[in-house]
């Protein structure tokens, strides 16, 4: 019998480990992206998947989609991309004699945005609704998008001909950072050698939609002491006092650790939180939140610096014993 096949009479919860074993075959040698991944959608979180090209963002985020079911539309971001050809336009219809809504392929579970920072600015933040709150707002009416809602966003680094950085506002929106780096040679070396292979192909179906809002809503019920709550909250609160740092976490930031780190637990087996959980994940989460202070006018810092930052702060803050 398959594992497919066995999946059927598990729990949403038990299937959790086929979950990340399923998403781990398109991508190999990459756990630590693949968990990143998986503990965002647990934690209704977004996620953004930064790295140079050829490295495997697109592949992630197409296997990510296949394994958890759902319906998913892939999105080209491009500089003549438009606002509404992502959230869609009202048209007239001459056989009804009325307009009528042509929705765009926002309108999915999981919303795949290849290369988003070639959009212009206005098309990056025709988003930031749908990301924050579920919903869209064309010509005057506010229509709810399907559930579970995810956006992975695939970015090319800042310094690439044709991109636009992400604002403060749409980075604060996606829960999680994720470099996926080259492969280990031995990985790097089968793909070489099968080079025509869609390894996403291999990535059977682990979870329905329905499945996966039982998880997330088991994700709420994972406790959390209120030691590791303080620390979190210093961690937050450190942020914003730090030196190097002109813009530190938002609240919104805070939350989303806090979920991140329930869903962290969760997917390793646990119903407790653990220090680790918040520990491990900082850098992930707060790193593209904040804002280094530059001394130099008109350099920009590198996203090296800003990761170094939050581990000084992590370094500085006491972990509860």
């Amino acid at each position: 019998m398959t594992s497919s096949a066995l999946a059927v009479n598990l729990e949403p919860v038990e299937r959790l480990p086929q979950l990340r074993e399923a998403v781990q075959r398109a991508l190999e040698g990459k756990p630590l992206a693949v968990e990143l991944a998986l503990v965002a959608l647990l934690a209704r979180g977004h996620v953004l998947i930064e790295d140079v090209p050829g490295v495997g963002k697109t592949t992630l985020a197409r296997a990510l989609a296949r394994a958890v079911g759902g319906q998913m539309h892939r999105v080209q971001f491009t500089s003549d991309l438009l606002p509404s050809d992502l959230l869609g336009v009202t048209v007239y219809d001459r056989r009804r004699s009325d307009f009528v809504l042509r929705r765009g392929p926002i309108f999915a579970n999981i919303v795949l945005a290849d290369e988003i920072n070639r959009a212009s600015p206005r098309t990056q933040s025709a988003l930031l609704e749908a990301m924050n709150d579920g919903q869209v707002s064309i010509d005057g009416q506010t229509l709810r998008l399907p559930s579970p809602f995810l956006v992975v966003a695939t970015q090319n680094p800042q310094d690439f001909t044709g991109t636009f950085p992400l604002p403060e506002s749409q980075l604060d929106r996606f829960m999680v950072r994720i470099r996926i780096g080259y492969p280990p040679p031995a990985v790097e070396t089968a793909l070489m050698l099968e080079p025509d292979a869609d390894r996403v192909e291999r990535v059977t179906p682990v979870l329905a939609p329905d499945s996966l809002l039982a998880l997330q809503a088991a994700v709420e019920r994972v406790v959390v002491d209120g030691s590791l709550a303080a620390y979190l909250q210093a961690l937050v609160t450190t942020t914003r006092s730090t030196p190097t740092l002109a813009l530190g976490a938002s609240t919104r930031a805070g939350m989303n650790l806090l979920r991140a780190a329930r869903a962290r637990a969760l997917l390793n087996g646990r119903r407790y939180c653990i220090a680790d959980d918040i520990h491990d994940l900082a850098v992930p989460l707060l790193a593209h939140r904040v804002r280094l202070a530059s001394h130099v006018e008109g350099y920009v810092p590198t996203r090296e610096e800003a990761d170094a930052a939050i581990r000084d702060v992590v370094a500085r803050v006491p972990v509860p014993l």
